[in-house]
């Protein structure tokens, strides 16, 4: 990050912090009326985080607008913006600065309770010339939207003097709660923008995303977007020896509900419902699928496969009538292309784990036919299904690979699409000399 400034998601942040997680909660709609002692509860509240140690964003980030040269008439703006108006210190005798000397004082006050010696550092504004004019870009670019959407034509400069003039992070942040609080819409490429800034300034992936009107496309299952495992075979590896029936609806939902940043909402829950309806509607036997859910799953939930499958989709029906209800499931032509490396890679390996067994100590299944059910998916069904769950059994199994293997793994995965880290989840098996 430029000048050294923390990783925020190294400090434990998922959520937006500081000062503008202050205001985000103070426009939190539990709270209709706000006043200031209320006010100044929500932020000791804040402050009082991870034993007091949330004070420290909170405080710093008062600090850098304090110590900004910005005029009383853009910082009132901006605040009064970014905290949808619920809360005007001019309406208790104060100015914006009292108001925002108060904050820091709290913040201090909150950390001498943990340190009695404690003095607020030296404010560390980013100002890196380049990431400055990358946000002020960002903010030019909405400015219309946002002077039209707030009626205060004095909102845009004052952003723009927020990143200039105080910090290019706090800047950062109050536009994207200007953006949130004004109800501006913004486009799919901006928004992976955003997203990039935020990265580089170490924001956890909530500060953009949450609250934020995105322009999303259509879902596209065929661009899945994702640097990481997906549908079917993510879902499997997720399971574990403590899943119970009772708890399988929400298991599934961490799956479905688990869209990426730059994934249009239901993107995940499309993917999983694709691969379901895969093995659903194919021709494999009911007792193949069984089997096949027993060996990826490491038989963590058995059950029969094909109402495992429903409920599957069921869960992931639900998660896409509430996030994109204009979404129709098609299942594209499956790319049988493909089928024979896929298939040469378990053929090969199925010798190795002859006298393997999933579940081994109570009601073992034995690879041999975990390996025939994948046979029978990449051959059948679908290659790019297949080889996901294959890499999967791999793990179950603990197959260790040579190095050439990988590699071909990895030519494998690069042709069905898939993220960087994906078939990276097998690198661990790999043989060393």
């Amino acid at each position: 990050m430029p000048q050294k400034r923390p990783d925020y998601v190294e400090l434990g942040y998922s959520d937006d912090f500081g000062l503008t997680g202050l205001t985000e909660q103070l426009c939190s709609p539990d709270l209709p009326a706000v006043d200031l002692p209320a006010a100044l509860a929500v932020a000791a509240r804040l402050a009082d985080g991870s034993d007091g140690e949330e004070a420290v964003e909170l405080g710093e980030d008062a600090r850098r607008l304090l110590d900004g040269l910005l005029s009383e008439e853009a910082l009132h703006t901006v605040w009064l913006v970014v905290v949808g108006r619920i809360f005007d210190p001019a309406d208790h005798g104060m100015d914006t600065r009292t108001w925002l000397r108060a904050i820091s004082d709290l913040a201090t006050e909150r950390l001498r309770q943990n340190k009695r010696s404690y003095v607020p550092p030296p404010v560390q504004p980013v100002r890196d010339e380049d990431l400055c004019g990358q946000v002020v870009a960002e903010i030019r670019g909405l400015a219309a939207e946002l002077t039209g959407a707030s009626a205060l034509p004095d909102l845009v400069p004052g952003l723009e003097q927020v990143a200039t003039r105080a910090d290019a992070d706090v800047g950062f942040r109050l536009f994207l709660r200007a953006l949130k609080a004004c109800s501006v819409r913004v486009s799919k490429e901006r928004y992976d923008r955003f997203l990039g800034l935020g990265e580089r300034l170490g924001y956890p992936v909530a500060v953009v995303r949450d609250g934020l009107d995105v322009d999303w496309p259509p879902i596209n299952t065929t661009h899945r977007g994702t640097t990481w495992n997906f549908g079917l075979s993510q879902l499997a590896g997720n399971a574990h020896q403590d899943w119970r029936a009772d708890r399988s609806r929400r298991e599934i939902h961490r799956v479905a509900d688990a869209d990426e940043p730059g994934q249009s909402p239901g993107t995940a829950a499309a993917i999983l419902l694709e691969d379901a309806l895969r093995l659903l509607e194919s021709s494999l036997s009911d007792d193949t699928i069984t089997a096949l859910w027993i060996a990826v799953s490491d038989a963590a939930l058995r059950s029969d496969g094909r109402d495992w499958l429903r409920l599957v989709a069921e869960v992931c029906g639900e998660r896409l009538r509430e996030v994109a209800p204009a979404y129709a499931p098609v299942v594209p032509p499956a790319r049988m292309e493909a089928a024979d490396a896929v298939l040469r890679e378990i053929q090969d390996t199925a010798p190795l784990v002859a006298d393997k067994a999933i579940s081994p100590r109570w009601h073992p299944l034995p690879a041999t036919e975990a390996m025939a059910a994948l046979g029978q998916v990449a051959g059948r069904v679908d290659p790019d299904l297949g080889f996901r769950l294959f890499l999967q059994v791999l793990r179950v199994l603990s197959v260790p690979l040579t190095r050439e293997q990988y590699e071909r793994y990895e030519a494998i995965g690069e042709g069905f699409g898939y993220g960087k880290y994906h078939v990276d989840e097998v690198e661990y098996l790999i043989e060393h000399d």
